[in-house]
């Protein structure tokens, strides 16, 4: 398993959010998905850096499925990612030119695209 932001598991463990187990699988996922990835606390849920800020986790207010936000950072730079990425099994819910939801439905279905997963984010990390 990833080393894990001690803020941010102080965070969801504060938040005693009802997705843990399932967060707890994304954030390995995201970490895994390159060396260079941090995670931290930003917009008050878990959420993912290289240089820039590119993931983040549903918070607590958002617990009817596992969800992961892609952006391109804080602030719109105008990056076109939607169309560049390859997203075999349909996952990507374009919310924008830079932006997509990924809502799963549970351990197993995280589980079971853990490498569709990976692809996409490692993908979204190149382009970025």
């Amino acid at each position: 398993m990833e080393c894990f932001d001690p803020a941010t598991t102080a965070l969801l463990d504060a938040h005693k959010h009802p997705l843990r187990k399932e967060l707890d699988l994304l954030r390995s996922l995201i970490l895994g998905a390159d060396p260079r990835v941090e995670e931290g606390v930003k917009w008050n849920t878990a959420s993912y850096r290289t240089t820039e800020w590119f993931a983040t986790l549903n918070g607590p207010k958002h617990v009817k499925a596992p969800m992961v936000i892609l952006h391109a950072g804080a602030k719109a730079k105008g990056i076109v990612l939607k169309d560049r990425i390859t997203d075999p099994e349909g996952l990507l819910n374009w919310m924008g030119n830079d932006r997509a939801q990924i809502v799963l439905k549970d351990l197993e279905d995280i589980a079971s695209k853990r490498t569709v997963l990976r692809s996409i984010l490692r993908s979204w990390i190149a382009l970025l």
